[in-house]
């Protein structure tokens, strides 16, 4: 039986992907030798290194205006510090818009710098929207935000105009929608929601925020240094860069990010069509904010819970359950689930009204 995959991450990736990445495991580029194996100063490896931070700015309409895409480890959990570490000046501040549980863990590690302002916050209702109506401080160093709250379903349409550095964690949205990246100074995204698999961090940066905020930096937290270094400052996680360089060619090969996204679109308006139009669910985050990528909904009545797990589980659905701070059920509809999948969701939805 097929597998419909509503992880939240690691999560799905397109089904070429995986076969290609396969055969690489096995020899890479006819060299006898696996991508696990290969020196990342080959010139193979050297050269997907290369592709994979052209593509990514190129995908994002960022060549050639200022920036560099680096891979680097940690996951977004150390670009919350890195962020500050390299932005944030000594006796500085920060401005930052807390939507969520990884905006909240940013905010924490932005606190051991300086002095961190919260603009907005929705904590107060459990993090169901994206706070408005706030202002930021024109005296902050960097304004920080989080695009996508992959916990909680709610999705920023809007981005502030400010004469600061913005800063944004794009780990659950990013090459999912066509913004004007260029308004954004400093992105980072860990790979395993929507680029590849856990093990890299996309960070996308304008050269010339950085070196400018007095601060002596460890140097594998020093944005500058992996530049330089051309983002093998130290050993990069080999696979993992691969697998995303697989997946950024498989997006541009579907007619880039302004392509996705209108497949994205239909994907989101079917499920949350079907969540409005069925009494048996509602939706969890406001409607205005809700998330194309992480789908959150309710039953509204629990007491159908065990038929509603049966039937979805029967359809080979996996990873629906909601986080434990939500409840219900969370479908992570991320670039690489096909409609087909979200029609079988759909489908079960629709099978359990005609039950109770």
């Amino acid at each position: 039986m097929k597998k419909h995959n509503y992880s939240a991450g690691p999560s799905i990736l397109p089904q070429e992907v995986f076969e290609k990445a396969s055969k690489a495991i096995l020899d890479f580029n006819d060299s006898g030798l696996s991508i696990l194996e290969i020196s990342h100063r080959s010139k193979d490896f050297v050269a997907v290194m290369e592709e994979a931070r052209s593509l990514a700015l190129e995908l994002l309409g960022l060549q050639g205006k200022g920036y560099q895409a680096l891979f680097l480890q940690g996951g977004a959990s150390t670009a919350f510090l890195m962020a500050p570490y390299n932005l944030m000046k000594e006796n500085g501040k920060a401005a930052y818009l807390d939507s969520g549980t990884w905006a909240t863990a940013a905010i924490k590690e932005a606190k051991l710098f300086g002095e961190t302002v919260i603009v907005g916050s929705s904590k107060e209702e459990n993090y169901n929207h994206i706070p408005k109506g706030y202002e930021i401080p024109s005296d902050a160093d960097y304004f920080h935000c989080t695009s996508n709250n992959t916990i909680f379903g709610t999705q920023m349409k809007e981005f502030p105009a400010t004469n600061i550095p913005v800063v944004c964690d794009m780990s659950s949205d990013i090459f999912s929608r066509d913004l004007d990246f260029s308004k954004f100074d400093l992105i980072y995204a860990g790979a395993q929601k929507n680029m590849g698999p856990a093990g890299t961090t996309l960070v996308v940066i304008k050269e010339e925020i950085l070196e400018k905020n007095g601060r002596t930096i460890p140097s594998m937290l020093d944005y500058a240094k992996h530049i330089k270094g051309e983002s093998m400052y130290n050993t990069p996680p080999v696979f993992a860069v691969y697998v995303s360089l697989l997946t950024l060619q498989w997006i541009k090969s579907k007619g880039g990010v302004a392509a996705i996204e209108k497949l994205n679109d239909a994907k989101a308006d079917l499920l949350y069509t079907e969540i409005d139009r069925n009494p048996l669910f509602k939706g969890a985050a406001a409607v205005e904010d809700r998330s194309k990528m992480n789908v959150t909904f309710l039953l509204n009545n629990a007491d159908h819970t065990a038929t509603f797990d049966a039937l979805w589980k029967e359809a080979g659905i996996s990873g629906l359950p909601g986080h434990r701070s939500v409840g219900g059920y969370r479908a992570s509809i991320y670039n690489a689930m096909p409609i087909e999948s979200v029609q079988v969701l759909v489908d079960v939805m629709k099978a359990l009204e005609s039950k109770v």
